[in-house]
C-alpha cells in the first residue's frame, strides 16, 4: 500500500450537519487516514428517493463548512458519473484518476448490514479497506469480522439530517447542529422550509 491514505466519506448530506463532521474529525484524529474526502451522492439506489435538496446546494453547503480544514476536501465526481451511482463505479475510477493515493471506504454501522446488497460487494473488500463507525445497535451484520474491515469506536452522534429537514420544515431553530455557514446558507436559500 502506497501514496496518501485518503477516506472516502460516501453521503447525500442533506444537509452536512455537525456529527458528520465530528465523526470525520474523530476518523481523520484517531486513524491512519491523512484526508477525508466528502463524496456528495447523487442517489442512493437502495433507498427510495427523498426531499434532496439540489446537488450544487449540498456539495456548497459541504464546502462551506469544510473551508479552513485542509485535511478535509468535497467530490462531486458521482454526479459527473454515470447513474444509478455505484460505490465500485465511484472507486475505481478515483483510483485511476489518483493513482498516487490509497483509497479508504468510510461507512456507517449500519450501512455494513445492507452491504451484501451492494453491487460487487466482495470486489470492494478485495481492492479496499472500509472503516466503518459503530453506531447505536450495531450489529455489523455478515461482514463484521471481514480482514478489509475496520470497526472505528467514535462518540455516538444521533443527530440525522432527516431530523434537521424536519425540524427546519417545522420552523425550528436548530443552528448548533450545523456549521454556522451551513445554518446561513440553508436560511438564505429557503432549503428545507416548510
Amino acid at each position: 500500500m502506497s501514496g496518501k491514505k485518503t477516506g472516502l466519506f460516501f453521503g447525500s448530506f442533506n444537509p452536512i450537519h455537525n456529527g458528520h463532521l465530528m465523526m470525520a474529525n474523530h476518523i481523520v484524529e484517531f486513524t491512519d487516514l491523512e484526508e477525508i474526502w466528502f463524496v456528495v451522492s447523487p442517489q442512493n439506489p437502495l433507498k427510495e428517493k427523498i426531499s434532496l435538496a439540489p446537488d450544487y446546494d449540498r456539495v456548497e453547503m459541504i464546502r462551506r463548512a469544510i473551508d479552513d480544514d485542509p485535511r478535509f476536501r468535497v467530490s462531486d465526481i458521482e454526479m459527473h458519473l454515470p447513474r444509478p451511482s455505484y460505490t465500485i463505479h465511484t472507486l475505481t475510477y478515483l483510483s485511476e484518476k489518483y493513482p498516487g493515493r490509497t483509497f479508504v471506504l468510510i461507512i456507517g454501522g449500519d450501512n455494513l448490514q445492507y452491504f451484501h446488497k451492494w453491487k460487487n460487494p466482495e470486489e470492494i473488500l478485495n481492492q479496499y479497506q472500509l472503516y466503518v463507525y459503530a453506531r447505536p445497535g450495531f450489529a455489523g451484520g455478515a461482514y463484521a469480522t471481514h480482514p478489509s474491515i475496520k470497526v472505528i469506536e467514535a462518540p455516538l452522534i444521533e443527530v440525522s439530517s432527516s431530523y434537521i429537514r424536519e425540524a427546519l420544515r417545522s420552523g425550528h431553530d436548530v443552528r448548533y447542529f450545523l456549521h454556522p455557514h451551513v445554518y446561513q446558507y440553508i436560511l438564505k436559500e429557503g432549503l428545507y422550509a416548510g
